[in-house]
């Protein structure tokens, strides 16, 4: 019995839920891992995207270690028993995770080994293992090791006289054994250095590639662990190499900031990322072939239980396999969408005038994320601009965003940028941002104490010929150009007054002492989002018991705040026809009589990142829509700073729920359906193929 079976063997049994009413947070976002992998193993989809959504479905799981069993493991620590919302311990909520992974960590492998790899050789993109290099590919790969990775290795001993060596958050390892003839049986570590490409690329000329592929199209890479591996002597001269083995180590990665008793956030904030890959060790990966006693030698250094190994076959860190993305074969890749600019905006119209002219509704990534940088750089340089205000959650790199912020402030622009630095994973970005946004003279404000400003906001203060008129973007996404292209979400670019003066009173709020609880149209959280929106749900309660037309749809990322759950369940025992799009954790169980049998809930999982977050009202045939920043989890309803905007124009607002809401509701190409056991099952078309992610389906007339 391997030390992975044991670890199995010994996990304790599973109570049954005390409240069966919910489904587990944790085992839902498993599931829609799940989602992610069938993407790569849909034949439907082109070879290098299946090799993406591999490389998603793995990164992701490091993130949920980090993240979320890091928190479970934090919890039982802490000796903290209380229960889930499902029924569940964190002991029995850890060992129902590990459960859960077991046999999709296997799938995953035997989609990698048996399906992806030789699938890739068959269009000669070879990755090669070490064995299988040939002579002259064994003497070019010997000479780069020799040039290129030999500098930069730094082996570490581990014995009687020197410590067990730190190994860094999600870092390649080897673990070398090593026979002395004076002292024995020696133990060292060697990483694999982040800064050389993980998968290493072999001259075309030496490829073997399969003869029906084309001249220049053959590509063919070896392991850069495997390459380290055959080179060991040359680290351990004068002793010898007997072993060596692969092994990666994930850490707890979510930072706790206490601010009240941070003087500068900023340099906190930069303290904490520093610190982020010296975490405690959540999880140990090791290749099959490492025998027990060097396994057993790593737990017992990183301090970690038997719970916390998990052996895989292969590779390990398959996120790296991104990488293959950047070969230039469009034969296997989707072809490229191009987004448009909206019609109004098309011909040289100027950006102020035709919002002027009614609120525009931009739709990403079907629609160029042009406009809205568009709107901050015109801002900048109008001379009628008085101001500019915005938030910025995750800019990203290179952010013509922020660029045109500090060119604003150059041109005498009065200009704000409230900056949230704990925007997790992205806070080094946001520091060198916010810290080259103060030397161009902006105003930067780091959020508020206690709350995550979530909200995406930017305003444009003008003076006009009729006083001033202020101009305003609402988003559901992040101002970032390179997400913009793969996530879907709606913008709103509007001047209706009542809008843009809750704005106005939104940055006060961020900026100031302002203790705004009262807003015209936005719904803002944490002081009046939840309580609109229970309401709103309430009020469609009513509308069914008078006309019988009761009817929801909501459209989101997650849904696992138990509030307003309940308000769904009640909802459906009012007899309200309820349809939720979930793209990812939702702890609703659908479709239990007595409880929810009107509600169905629908995952959307394809090429583009469903992201936009979209609440349809039918409210007795007067319909209320919003959408905005916001999920419906207790964070983001009381623990940070949301927004969700109305959309008005009967124009927008057809499109919306007969077009947008209707072709997700139709999709037969990418959904799936959350059955009551917490299972989800794909849609098999039965007649026409619906594809909601079809740009010619998503794009308004306006």
């Amino acid at each position: 019995m391997t030390v992975q079976d044991q670890s199995l063997a010994d996990a304790p049994e599973l109570a049954p839920p005390a409240e069966p009413s919910y489904l587990n947070r944790e085992l839902s976002w498993i599931e829609f891992n799940r989602r992610v992998f069938e993407e790569a193993r849909d034949r439907a989809n082109p070879l290098l995207e299946r090799i993406k959504f591999l490389a998603i479905f793995a990164s992701n799981l490091d993130e949920f270690f980090m993240i979320r069993v890091s928190g479970i493991k934090q919890q039982i620590s802490a000796g903290v028993q209380k229960q889930s919302p499902d029924g569940l311990t964190p002991t029995e909520q850890l060992a129902a995770v590990r459960r859960a992974l077991i046999p999709q960590l296997e799938e995953e492998r035997d989609l990698l080994l048996n399906d992806l790899l030789p699938s890739l050789r068959e269009q000669g993109v070879h990755l090669y293992s070490y064995r299988e290099l040939n002579k002259r590919q064994r003497e070019w790969v010997g000479e780069y090791f020799r040039h290129h990775v030999f500098p930069v290795l730094t082996p570490l001993a581990f014995d009687s006289s020197r410590p067990f060596p730190f190994i860094s958050n999600l870092s390649l390892n080897l673990a070398v054994v090593i026979q002395d003839r004076e002292k024995g049986e020696l133990f060292a570590r060697v990483k694999v250095p982040e800064v050389l490409p993980r998968l290493v690329p072999i001259p075309p000329d030496l490829c073997d590639a399969p003869r029906d592929v084309l001249p220049g199209r053959q590509s063919c890479f070896v392991w850069l662990e495997q390459v380290i591996a055959a080179n060991l002597n040359a680290l351990f001269p004068g002793v010898e190499v007997v072993e060596s083995y692969p092994f990666r180590v994930t850490r707890n990665a979510d930072m706790e900031i206490e601010e009240d008793e941070a003087d500068d956030l900023l340099e906190t904030i930069e303290q904490g990322v520093r610190q982020r890959r010296f975490g405690e060790v959540v999880r140990l990966t090791v290749d099959v072939s490492m025998p027990d006693r060097i396994a057993g030698l790593l737990l017992t250094n990183l301090k970690i239980s038997l719970s916390d190994l998990y052996t895989v076959r292969g590779p390990l860190g398959l996120a790296d396999l991104m990488s293959l993305l950047r070969l230039d074969r469009p034969d296997l890749k989707d072809r490229p969408h191009v987004p448009v600019v909206p019609a109004a905006l098309r011909g040289g119209s100027e950006i102020f005038e035709t919002i002027r002219q009614g609120d525009l509704l931009l739709h990403h990534p079907y629609h160029s994320f042009s406009p809205v940088v568009d709107f901050i750089q015109t801002a900048a340089e109008d001379p009628q601009v008085l101001a500019i205000k915005q938030t910025l959650y995750r800019a990203g790199s290179n952010s013509p965003i922020v660029k045109a912020l500090m060119h604003a402030r150059e041109q005498g622009k009065q200009v704000t940028a409230v900056v949230e630095l704990k925007a997790r994973f992205d806070e080094e970005n946001n520091i060198i941002w916010a810290r080259q946004m103060e030397r161009a003279g902006v105003h930067v404000v780091y959020g508020l104490l206690g709350l995550k400003v979530h909200a995406k906001l930017a305003l444009v203060v003008r003076q006009e010929q009729e006083g001033i008129r202020c101009y305003a973007h609402l988003g559901t996404g992040n101002y970032n150009a390179a997400t913009a292209r793969i996530y879907t979400d709606l913008g709103l670019l509007t001047c209706d007054p009542a809008i843009t003066a809750d704005v106005v009173d939104l940055f006060n709020f961020l900026t100031a002492y302002s203790r705004q609880e009262v807003y015209r149209k936005l719904l803002v959280a944490p002081v009046t989002l939840r309580s609109r929106l229970l309401a709103l749900i309430e009020r469609e309660i009513a509308c069914h018991k008078a006309n019988g037309d009761g009817r929801l749809i909501f459209k989101m990322n997650a849904l696992v705040d138990i509030g307003m759950i309940d308000a769904l369940y009640r909802a459906s025992q009012a007899g309200v026809r309820i349809d939720l799009i979930v793209r990812g954790m939702c702890s609703l169980r659908p479709g239990v009589p007595g409880l929810s049998e009107t509600i169905s809930v629908r995952s959307i999982v394809g090429p583009f990142l469903e992201h936009s977050r979209i609440f349809y009202f039918h409210n007795g045939g007067q319909p209320v829509i919003y959408a905005g920043s916001a999920d419906l989890m207790e964070r983001n309803l009381d623990r940070r700073v949301e927004e969700l905007f109305p959309i008005e124009s009967p124009e927008l607002m057809r499109f919306v729920r007969e077009v947008l809401l209707e072709s997700y509701l139709a999709d037969n190409r990418r959904a799936r359906v959350l059955l009551p056991d917490g299972r989800y099952m794909r849609l098999a078309p039965s007649g026409e193929v619906v594809d909601s992610q079809q740009p010619s389906r998503m794009i308004p007339d306006r």
